[in-house]
């Protein structure tokens, strides 16, 4: 009996499940599945299977489920199941089918009374918009976290996170937390208080994030029931008006740490909105209500001061880095060993495969590097550690340009794992692009700070924040950003020289120690948000 496991979402461990003796089955990714479907190759798989699973990161959250079932069902001629990582399993019958599907036809028919309530909701909360005189640093901070990501491994945020929060108090009280799904790099002592999505809307990017405010306000209320309330801080997540309702409702300021426009990377990195001008509206609310907005580079600060913002309440604060993870004598050895790089030079890359983390740049770059070096087959490798949306053209260019002897790719890697990883490596490469519509480069690249932690010599493009970071033949080797030529000739440079890699490995370490760390970045932000709630008059405006 032929199985089909179609695999969503990065999960899931399913051979732990498989029983000995077991025929292997046939797994795909999910994005597989939907090329069977756009191509039509699907045809010749109906009814191929004995049975069919899907598995998840929860079943609670699983998208689309009336077309996930009609498929399943249609690729099955016996069982069907959705599994999710936390052993939650559903077993598809076409009763389950039609249900999804009158499901998914109410909620399609349901928009309206949504952006209704939202717009109510909204002009409430621009009307009550005033700033705060003082803050409490014996009270408590609550930190919110509404991003509809779930199942999060790895990543910057996953590190800008743990790092604000596992330092808060250092300089305040002890902080709470309320969040759509656990983040795996918070202390463990600290409180997470965790609000999922309701299921209705679940298929409806836009509707189902508004949907959420009136969940996620109401879980907010209770968690701070009976309990002193310094300030409220948010990671700004698309389409929340949560952190604006509850320090409204508390009467405290409201920190809003904003890591560029939702509706900016909609568009040039994601699909189109269909509510625009209400996702625009949302984040000017969030903005403009916050008593303290935290960028972490200064095209942010000037776009933001460009729309309006006062300038005296943004704070500009590069990402950082805990040195005490990351640090030379962490052990890459068993890494080496895995992959079958001892005895190898490893250039090495770590992300989550985003269109601007040039990770197909590198390839062409190393492909470049090894047609001028032919010797360097022998002993050179590239590592490229995560996944991510362009991981599948990254696979692409090296097949199609025969590099698969001379590149590992390791897939996703839990983000605890990534010192061990980037601790194989020799030298390190950011290779990151400009933006698709020639704005300025916004971004302050986590990997950046944690590569320069590690003590490696580090390749870097270029690009406004990173070349601000980085100083050239000093902390790194700059290259032209986008440029493959440019990055194959600074990766030739640093491999051939060993006193340069010393050189630009020590200093990199020192920079990242002295001014890069997380307890720091903390530490900025509350002094900032100490002067700006001071200088607040007492009508709620800048004195």
């Amino acid at each position: 009996m032929q199985r089909l496991i179609i695999i969503k979402d990065g999960s899931s461990d399913w051979r732990s499940e498989e029983k000995p003796g077991a025929d292997e089955p046939h797994v795909i990714s999910f994005d597989q599945l939907k090329s069977w479907i756009k191509t039509g190759h699907i045809i010749r798989h109906l009814f191929r299977y004995g049975e069919v699973s899907l598995r998840c990161y929860r079943t609670y959250l699983l998208t689309g489920r009336f077309m996930h079932g009609l498929f399943m069902r249609l690729l099955s001629r016996g069982k069907a199941t959705v599994h999710g990582d936390d052993g939650e399993t559903i077993s598809v019958t076409w009763r389950h089918v039609l249900s999804w599907g009158v499901a998914r036809w109410r909620d399609s028919r349901q928009h309206n009374t949504v952006f209704s309530s939202t717009m109510i909701a909204l002009k409430r909360l621009e009307a009550g918009i005033t700033h705060r005189q003082a803050f409490n640093r014996q009270a408590t901070p609550v930190y919110l976290r509404m991003d509809f990501f779930f199942g999060v491994q790895s990543g910057g945020s996953l590190g800008h996170i743990a790092g604000v929060l596992n330092h808060l108090d250092t300089f305040c009280h002890e902080p709470i937390m309320l969040t759509t799904d656990r983040i795996p790099t918070v202390r463990p002592d600290l409180q997470q208080t965790i609000v999922p999505p309701k299921t209705r809307f679940l298929d409806f990017r836009e509707i189902r994030e508004l949907h959420h405010n009136t969940t996620a306000h109401a879980a907010g209320l209770k968690l701070v029931a009976g309990r002193e309330i310094s300030f409220v801080y948010q990671r700004y997540a698309f389409n929340s008006t949560t952190a604006v309702a509850l320090s409204q409702d508390l009467c405290v300021p409201l920190v809003t740490e904003y890591n560029g426009s939702e509706v900016w990377i909609a568009k040039n990195w994601g699909d189109e909105l269909r509510y625009e001008t209400l996702s625009r509206r949302i984040e000017s609310l969030n903005l403009t209500a916050a008593d303290l907005v935290v960028v972490v580079s200064k095209p942010l600060r000037d776009e933001l001061v460009a729309a309006g913002i006062d300038a005296r309440r943004i704070l500009v604060n590069p990402n950082g880095v805990n040195p005490d993870v990351y640090h030379p004598d962490v052990d890459g050895s068993i890494v080496r060993q895995r992959y079958d790089l001892l005895g190898k030079q490893v250039i090495g890359f770590i992300g989550t495969f985003g269109l601007w983390h040039g990770a197909d740049v590198l390839v062409q770059a190393f492909d470049a590097l090894l047609q001028r070096n032919p010797d360097l087959k022998e002993n050179v490798r590239l590592l490229l550690i995560g996944n991510g949306i362009t991981f599948p053209t990254v696979q692409e260019e090296i097949r199609k340009r025969a590099l698969d002897p001379y590149c590992v790719t390791t897939g996703l890697v839990a983000q605890k794992e990534g010192p061990s990883h980037l601790a194989a490596c020799d030298i390190l490469a950011s290779p990151h692009v400009p933006n698709p519509d020639g704005t300025p480069f916004f971004g302050s690249p986590t990997k950046l700070f944690e590569y320069m932690a590690m003590g490696r010599p580090i390749v870097a493009s270029n690009l406004d924040q990173i070349g601000e970071i980085l100083s050239h033949e000093k902390t790194a080797y700059m290259v032209d950003p986008g440029d493959p030529d440019s990055l194959a000739a600074g990766l030739e440079q640093v491999l051939q020289d060993k006193t340069l890699q010393q050189q630009l490995a020590t200093r990199a370490r020192d920079a990242a120690v002295d001014n890069h760390t997380w307890k720091r970045h903390t530490e900025e932000i509350i002094t900032a948000l100490e002067r700006v709630t001071r200088l607040t008059d007492g009508s709620g405006g800048l004195a």
